[in-house]
């Protein structure tokens, strides 16, 4: 194996790049860029529109801007975006064939660097981005090659922080790298407020099993470079690695400290959302359905008022786990 995985790692990331963006995901990132004109570094398209390949539904990005200054013309979206990253959008863009749609998120460069960082204290950020993900339009290549950096980052804050709860004897774990994805995305996925069921988390694996298993080989091989783990054998169809109890006994102590904070974050969130997201409500439960099938009707009262209104009809939802 080359003796510099973190180059190995960041290859793997731009071949997964190298793909077209559909004709929607195109279109989109045009206006994307129109409305928050020349504060746009780099636009991260991801999600299930990405997977399926489909120009049909909400298409899922990621926005980079240079600063919240540029991204907006008022202090509130500013502040707002400062202390919660990211602010949430909706949009519709057209071209001659048809109407395509967006959910997007602001962020700033420094603060998606910051959020893909092991020291990261929730998976908001780094676990999405160590799933696919495309980007669709770049300021130029030495941005390009940046946010592969982070990319990259992203994964191996995945598989350091979650790696932990493989099965430990003294300081060897030993696991396959199907298992270490398997517990990665449910225990991301939980310290969200999420629809999905454990097998549509389980099928995220499942439906590109090469490309997961390569991205965790190789972050291992960054982190043992890096001197975080202190061995890692390949052994068959599993891997062995090698850390200290402690380094262990920490990281797990470290995930059950920060889920709950986490959660109580992506329900300000989700709240903060129905400020910049405009017909909020409905959206959110038209994503509840679409993963539970659990299907809510909404009056025009909650449409018009959905943080007063909606609320109680969200913490029904969590009470009853129909978002976990």
């Amino acid at each position: 194996m080359d003796r510099n995985p973190e180059a190995q790692l960041l290859e793997s990331i731009a071949r997964e790049h190298e793909r077209a963006p559909s004709r929607a995901a195109t279109v989109l990132g045009e206006a994307i860029r129109e409305r928050h004109a020349g504060a746009v570094a780099g636009i991260l398209f991801y999600g299930s529109c990405l997977r399926r390949d489909v120009d049909e539904g909400v298409h899922d990005f990621y926005v980079l801007v240079d600063s919240y200054r540029a991204a907006y013309p008022g202090p509130r979206l500013r502040v707002l975006n400062w202390l919660l990253p990211p602010n949430v959008f909706y949009l519709e863009a057209r071209d001659a064939e048809r109407v395509y749609r967006a959910k997007y998120a602001v962020i700033s460069v420094d603060d998606f660097a910051r959020t893909t960082a092991p020291r990261s204290l929730h998976p908001y950020v780094w676990a999405r981005f160590a799933q696919p993900s495309l980007l669709v339009w770049t300021r130029e290549p030495q941005t390009r090659q940046q946010i592969y950096a982070w990319l990259g980052q992203a994964c191996t804050t995945l598989v350091q922080r979650l790696s932990v709860f493989m099965p430990a004897h003294g300081p060897r774990q030993r696991y396959s790298l199907a298992a270490l994805w398997h517990e990665a995305l449910g225990r991301t996925y939980s310290a969200e407020l999420r629809g999905e069921q454990p097998d549509t988390i389980r099928q995220l694996y499942e439906v590109d099993a090469p490309r997961y298993d390569e991205i965790a080989r190789l972050a291992l091989r960054v982190l043992e470079a890096e001197g975080v783990i202190d061995a890692v054998e390949e052994r068959g169809g599993a891997v062995e690695t090698h850390r200290s109890q402690y380094a262990i006994a920490w990281g797990r102590w470290r995930w059950h400290l920060a889920r709950p904070v986490a959660k109580g974050l992506a329900f300000v969130r989700l709240l903060k959302s129905a400020t910049t997201f405009g017909d909020w409500l409905p959206y959110i439960l038209w994503k509840v359905e679409r993963h539970s099938g659990k299907k809510v009707e909404v009056t025009d009262r909650q449409r018009r008022h959905p943080i007063l209104l909606g609320l109680p009809v969200l913490v029904r939802l969590v009470r009853q786990g129909v978002l976990r």
